[in-house]
């Protein structure tokens, strides 16, 4: 039976500014930063109040205060999205130990991660879920954790667990 093909890219309509922020994310996300994107995205939404409460007929004079406030805050979302951008690409989010603390808005502890179930393992190594078990069946144990560490985007290997039904990270 031939490999399935993952499903295409969802489509979604953004505002014709946001438009460059989001063909960087997807750049980001390509290239396997995506694990890291999310944590420096957190991190900067987190810094600006989503709880606003306005009138928001179009031509209140609250919804232009507002518009002009958010195109000021998606300029400095873009600039922080560049400099997100560049601390990824110089490999700053690396496990690495550093030689000296930087003062670095970006600099977050790693991601413990989690076990995960079949249908989220597949995606990760490139995968379909329904070829994931005839692999892990072929091969040993540790043939199985070499194999998935090679697919992985961050070289991690994965070790199936029949009593809980989840894939676990194996360092």
């Amino acid at each position: 039976m031939p490999e399935q093909k993952s499903p295409p890219s969802e489509m979604i309509r953004v505002p014709t500014a946001l438009i460059p922020v989001v063909k960087e994310l997807s750049k980001l996300h390509r290239e396997g930063h995506t694990i890291a994107l999310l944590q420096g995205l957190e991190e900067l939404l987190s810094r600006f109040d989503s709880n606003i409460d306005i009138d928001v007929a179009p031509s209140s004079k609250s919804v232009l205060q507002r518009e002009l406030k958010l195109e000021t805050k998606l300029e400095a979302i873009s600039g922080q999205l560049e400099k997100l951008s560049r601390a990824i690409s110089s490999n700053r989010y690396n496990s690495q130990p550093k030689q000296r603390r930087q003062a670095n808005p970006y600099q977050l502890s790693p991601v413990e991660l989690q076990a995960l179930p079949p249908e989220n393992l597949a995606p990760r190594l490139g995968l379909s879920p329904s070829s994931l078990a005839p692999e892990r069946e072929k091969l040993t144990t540790k043939e199985f954790i070499s194999w998935t560490r090679n697919r992985d985007p961050r070289g991690i290997g994965w070790e199936w667990n029949a009593k809980d039904g989840l894939y676990h990270p194996v360092k």
